[in-house]
This record gives structure tokens, sequence and C-alpha cells, in this order.
């Protein structure tokens, strides 16, 4: 089955002025894009045309098939970071997610602070994740494609800290990018979500 280019959950220019209707359009309308053209491209016509998207980043992974893992992994990442954003969103969570960061963390504060040093200390391209490992909640950063799926714990949420994200509004001031999505842009809604499923 071929993957296909998920519609953005917002319209683009929704999460401006934080990220704007152009960064979105380059972001997912070239970048995901051709994430998504190029994995079609590399399994067509074999073994791995017929596994979903987390088995195929999972086996090419394995098989260290970097060609088929770096774009299939881009295709997750990018997806579940659109939704790790929302419109009007940021600022300290609710629910259980809170809780489970005070109790992980201290504090929501010391969980941000973590956040960013991922975020601003991932050399080159990556991303910082929160995630769930057994039960505690942890911060993560990995390079290029690469995800938290790999290590068997469960990606809560996500920031992109490739430069394709943030340069046309923000330039080389990754610390600012970082600082908006934690204050205005992060989707609490959809890392509860994801806690109650893990």
């Amino acid at each position: 089955m071929a993957f296909t280019l998920p519609d953005l959950p917002y319209a683009q220019d929704a999460l401006a002025p934080h990220i704007s209707a152009e960064t979105l359009s380059f972001h997912h309308g070239k970048h995901h894009k051709a994430y998504v053209d190029k994995a079609n491209d590399a399994v067509k016509g074999t073994d791995l045309e017929s596994l979903s998207l987390e088995e195929l980043i999972k086996k090419s992974w394995a098989d260290k098939n970097m060609g088929v893992f770096n774009n299939a992994a881009q295709i997750w990442n990018h997806t579940f970071y659109w939704h790790s954003m929302k419109p009007n969103g940021g600022g300290k969570p609710t629910g259980a997610i809170a809780d489970a960061i005070d109790k992980s963390f201290g504090s929501y504060d010391k969980f941000a602070e973590e956040f960013k040093a991922a975020g601003a200390g991932q050399f080159g391209s990556g991303w910082a994740w929160l995630v769930k490992n057994g039960d505690k909640l942890e911060v993560r950063k990995t390079l290029n494609a690469e995800n938290p799926i790999t290590d068997g714990v469960t990606p809560l949420l996500t920031m992109d800290v490739w430069e394709h994200a943030y340069y046309l509004d923000y330039q080389n001031r990754r610390p600012d990018y970082i600082g908006d999505f934690l204050d205005k842009l992060v989707n609490w809604d959809f890392a509860n979500q994801n806690l109650a499923n893990a």
C-alpha cells in the first residue's frame, strides 16, 4: 500500500505568527511530501511494500537499511510533529500529562528546562521528544530521522529542530523557536491522548 501525505490538522496560516504559512507550505508541501515520495519509490516492488509505516521503520532500522529508514521515519516524525502543535497552544499542561511531568521531572519548569536543552543542544538536524519509558516520562533527542519507536518507548510529543522547521521565521535563533513552541504552540491535548493510549 502506498504511503500518502497526510493533511495538516489546521490551516497553513493557523500557527502564525510563531510559524508562518510560508514555513508550513515548504515544510509540509515540499519536505514532508518528498519523504513520502522517496519512501514509496524505495519500497515499490519489494517485500517491504506490504508493511505498515511503523513496521517499515522498525524493520529498516533493524536491517540498517538507512535509505528506507530515513524517509519512512521522517514521514512518521513529521505527521507526529504537526499534531504536537495547535493554534493557541502552549503553556503549562493540564490533566494526566501534567501529573506525570510533575512526578517524573519534579515540576513543569524542570521539564521545560530539559526539553529546551535537548532541542538547543541537538547538534545539526534532529528532534526533541517527550516519551514514556515504563512508568516515567523522559526527554530525549534524536539525530536526523531517528525516533524513539526503535527503542521501544512511547513518544508523547515532538519538536522538529531541523533548520527548515524554523529558519524562515527565526533564522539562527533556534532557542526563540523552542521557547515559542513550548509557550505558544505545544498541543498538550495530543500528549494527554498519547499518554492515555500508552
